[in-house]
């Protein structure tokens, strides 16, 4: 199953790209763990310079800014 990870401390950004992840996850009716990290230690392990971030299956997609749920769509797909 894949796993999904949204990185970020709880800012307006880092919600955002919460809620636009669970809305692509749901369009395209994926099986996945979605969760969001805001452990300031687990996010500095995926060593990222800016938040929010974007991570699938440990691997680190983005960082420092909100795709649209398109755009996320896309990189789902």
């Amino acid at each position: 199953m894949t796993r999904i990870e949204v990185l970020g401390p709880g800012c307006a950004n880092c919600e955002r790209l919460y809620r636009n992840t669970e809305r692509a996850v749901k369009e395209l009716g994926l099986e996945c763990e979605l969760e969001k990290i805001t452990d300031l230690n687990v996010i500095m392990g995926y060593r990222i310079m800016s938040t929010p971030g974007l991570v699938i299956d440990g691997v680190v997609q983005f960082s420092g800014r909100v795709p649209s749920v398109e755009q996320l769509k896309e990189m789902l797909s």
